[in-house]
């Protein structure tokens, strides 16, 4: 898994890349035969995961939802700014999970991703920026 990136060759589109090794009689040990790869059209899904967020119409023009990856690289935003442009840097004093509030009044809420059974992820995190009322 990659993270995500635009593909020229796909039209520019954001992409999630996903590949693996294709073993001899699927084995998990076998004999690497060959490679899978997986280019997966992000921008839908990151669309329904940050414009899915249910809040009331007060809040929804409050408020910032996205996702980033582990270096706090925007990949998905509700308001569509800053995708692979805008980074955000997140105080989680080490936490997975976690809010806090900015100077400014702005309440930040993040959490990370846990990834997918035997899969840990790639260390990415949800995000809610909320100014104040």
């Amino acid at each position: 898994m990659a993270d995500i990136t635009t593909e020229p060759l796909l039209g520019h589109a954001q992409i999630a890349t996903y590949a693996t090794g294709v073993r001899r009689n699927g084995d998990a040990d076998g004999e690497l035969i060959g490679i899978l790869g997986i280019h997966f059209d992000w921008a839908p899904q990151a669309a329904a995961i940050t414009q899915g967020v249910r809040l009331a119409h007060d809040e929804r023009l409050r408020t910032r939802v996205l996702l980033t990856d582990a270096q706090g690289l925007i990949i998905a935003s509700s308001d569509g700014k800053g995708i692979l442009s805008e980074h955000v840097r997140l105080r989680t004093e080490g936490k997975a999970s976690g809010n806090y509030t900015d100077a400014s009044g702005t309440l930040i809420a993040f959490h990370r991703t846990p990834g997918y059974e035997t899969y840990a992820g790639l260390g990415w995190y949800g995000i809610i920026i909320q100014k104040p009322d």
